[in-house]
């Protein structure tokens, strides 16, 4: 299974050094476990056109990123992705939206909208922990010990 981070931005470079290089960082550690890329979109219609005519047998899964979506502890994030693995599908695509969120019709066509949380972030700064949490669900499926069961039971 393939992992994508996409994200919505008339500026194809990120404005914060510091926040791209954490996600070059961790979208590369992440990378050594399941192949994964970043990829920029000038328009929320861009990237929806891309899914649409993906290079794989069956349409990505796309996961929406979004204040109102569902929020996950790092462990139920590792078991999604693990289902996704599990059930064959062959791409999954993160996606963070436009700076005025994701339309109606977006949100819809969804198949999970997640939440990093109840705060707002910007771009730099979400891509960052996305990637993070992407690379601490990778390996809690491969059994590395860089997550240590931080989970409030």
């Amino acid at each position: 299974m393939r992992l994508q981070i996409a994200y919505v931005s008339p500026r194809r470079e990120l404005k914060s050094g510091p926040a791209r290089l954490l996600l070059e960082d961790y979208a590369s550690r992440a990378a050594r476990y399941m192949p994964l890329t970043v990829q920029a979109y000038r328009s929320e219609e861009a990237l929806l056109e891309s899914a649409t005519r993906s290079s794989g047998r069956a349409k990505p899964h796309m996961v929406l990123l979004d204040s109102r979506g569902r929020g996950l502890t790092s462990v139920e994030f590792a078991e999604y992705i693990g289902r996704q693995r599990d059930s064959a599908v062959q791409e999954v695509v993160f996606a963070i939206g436009p700076a005025d969120g994701w339309s109606p019709e977006s949100r819809k066509r969804a198949d999970l909208l997640f939440s990093l949380g109840a705060i707002t972030l910007p771009h730099e700064l979400a891509l960052a922990v996305l990637a993070e949490q992407i690379y601490r669900a990778v390996t809690i499926l491969a059994g590395h010990p860089y997550h240590s069961s931080h989970e409030i039971t």
